[in-house]
């Protein structure tokens, strides 16, 4: 499926075919096919975990806060995040969901017992931001919450508790009866439920067979037999090329107990020395997009697998951690993981929701990390200050994918190299949506050159387009609270569309989004 979704010639043929492109038009065909999947919105998803200043001093000020809000999350956070149209997000973590119980975060908040976050800077943790909290801000933010429960250190009856608190209706049982008495009569849509979160690291370090048949013993549990309340189960997958763990799991589970597997894969151009978000070289732009084009490579391996086992695609791949790690800003705590947010984050954004459209048949959710004020954040704030990152930008920019059917390009990237190493320079996918406009989104990778584009559109009966192009005088630069407006999209007129050829220039590290319509 990939090949007839985005013929890219691997690293070793584009070596060979250096001399034929280089420096001449990327031709790019344009072939809608009739039977191509839809690209699902959840794949641009999100994800906020209780760590720093993500939950706390993030979303949630409390709600006593001169900063406005409602019920304690900020207003600003929610009217930005409605913007992106952001279809779900992914909590409470991360490493914190396997020590995370949840009757800790309901009930009157003085009654709620405080803990130590031992993953994220050893602070305390007063539950006062608990599941009402976080189901009610998923309401005001027209987004579907996703779960990720506790399995590491909980069981399966707390599991199946917490599915009855949310979502069954008061008066079938003692638990929505106690959500009632907390104040909510009504249940929540409550779909997606993590069975655990890196069972192979922080949620347990368990074995692949092991960590099976914990899965199967807590899906059991979660819902009636023929799962009939249309709980999602999705197990905790593989980290980057662990392709044993998908092999067991997709062996062992049997496809009645299981809806979704997930793969984690951060760019990290080295764990022991991840550089700085934005004072970083030109040696190091480069390793961070090689790391981030391995998305490819995971994807069609980890799919490779799926298949072998599930040949009718029942199963769906989940990337629900993904995005840039880099060292934390200076004088901030490094359990916090806070850090800028560059235009090379914007080009690895991009290049990433590519490659999840392109792949659409089998990855149906993914989850940048995160929201606000961690990792590859696309917003950060300080007190009553906010400001979007380039990061945010994109995905703003890309929306136009969410639920629209996928059209295959196939096409030769020309190359960018670097030091004698080579990686595609242009990256692109493309929809079209429920009122019958296509969009494109291409990406220059390379930061030297200007690459002119070619689409074939003939047949597609085409007649206007316009665009819009995220760039920056140079991919260091980034958004600060004095100069919020520094990287944003601006119009982009340079596309002709002439004789069935869609002509342009795309300039050294852009981000360009073509909407034509018929």
């Amino acid at each position: 499926m990939q090949l007839r979704f985005s013929k890219i010639l691997t690293l070793l043929s584009l070596l060979f075919t250096t001399a034929v492109v280089s420096g001449q038009a990327v031709e790019i065909k344009v072939a809608p096919e009739e039977d191509a999947p839809v690209i699902s919105r959840h794949i641009y998803g999100h994800f906020a975990e209780h760590l720093g200043r993500c939950i706390y001093g993030g979303f949630y000020v409390g709600e006593d806060s001169e900063i406005p809000n409602t019920n304690g999350v900020r207003n600003d956070i929610v009217e930005a995040l409605r913007a992106l149209k952001i279809p779900n997000l992914r909590w409470p973590g991360g490493c914190f969901a396997d020590t995370y119980h949840w009757k800790d975060g309901i009930g009157p908040k003085e009654d709620r017992p405080s803990i130590l976050n031992v993953w994220w800077g050893n602070v305390k943790e007063d539950n006062s931001f608990g599941t009402h909290d976080f189901l009610n801000m998923c309401e005001l933010l027209d987004t579907e919450p996703y779960l990720s429960a506790n399995v590491g250190s909980g069981t399966p009856q707390e599991l199946a508790d917490w599915i009855k608190y949310t979502t069954h209706p008061a008066g079938t049982s003692p638990m929505p009866d106690l959500r009632a008495e907390n104040g909510r009569e009504e249940p929540w849509k409550v779909k997606y439920w993590g069975v655990g979160n890196e069972a192979w690291g922080c949620g347990g370090n368990m074995r692949p067979e092991y960590y099976a048949d914990v899965y199967r013993r807590f899906a059991t549990f979660m819902t009636n037999w023929n799962n009939d309340d249309g709980i999602y189960r999705i197990a905790s997958g593989a980290s980057g090329n662990d392709y044993k763990w998908t092999e067991v799991l997709m062996k062992n589970i049997p496809k009645s107990l299981i809806e979704a597997i997930a793969l984690h894969h951060y760019s990290v151009i080295d764990w022991s020395a991840k550089g700085s978000a934005k004072d970083f070289t030109d040696d190091q732009y480069f390793l961070t997009m090689k790391e981030a084009l391995k998305m490819e490579e995971l994807i069609t391996r980890h799919v490779a697998i799926m298949d072998k086992y599930d040949p009718d695609k029942k199963v769906d791949l989940l990337v629900d951690e993904w995005g840039g790690w880099y060292d934390v800003e200076p004088g901030t705590n490094p359990g916090f993981l806070y850090q800028q947010n560059t235009m090379r984050d914007a080009i690895l954004a991009s290049a990433s929701l590519n490659i999840f459209n392109n792949h659409a048949d089998r990855v149906k959710m993914a989850n940048i990390a995160q929201a606000v004020n961690v990792l590859q954040a696309v917003i950060l704030t300080e007190e009553e200050k906010l400001v979007l990152t380039p990061t945010y930008h994109v995905f703003r920019m890309f929306n136009v994918h969410q639920d629209a059917k996928l059209i295959p390009l196939s096409f030769i990237s020309p190359l960018w190299v670097h030091k004698g190493e080579a990686l595609p320079a242009i990256s692109a996918s493309a929809s079209e949506d429920a009122a019958g406009k296509v969009h494109f989104s291409l990406v220059n990778i390379d930061d030297e050159r200007t690459h002119q584009l070619e689409l074939d559109v003939a047949g597609m009966n085409l007649k206007t387009v316009s665009g819009e192009i995220l760039t920056a005088d140079k991919i260091q630069q980034y958004n600060t609270f004095e100069a919020p407006d520094r990287v944003q999209p601006k119009a982009y007129t340079g596309a002709s569309l002439r004789n069935g050829k869609l002509r342009l220039s795309l300039p050294p590290a852009s981000v360009l989004v073509l909407e034509a319509t018929k």
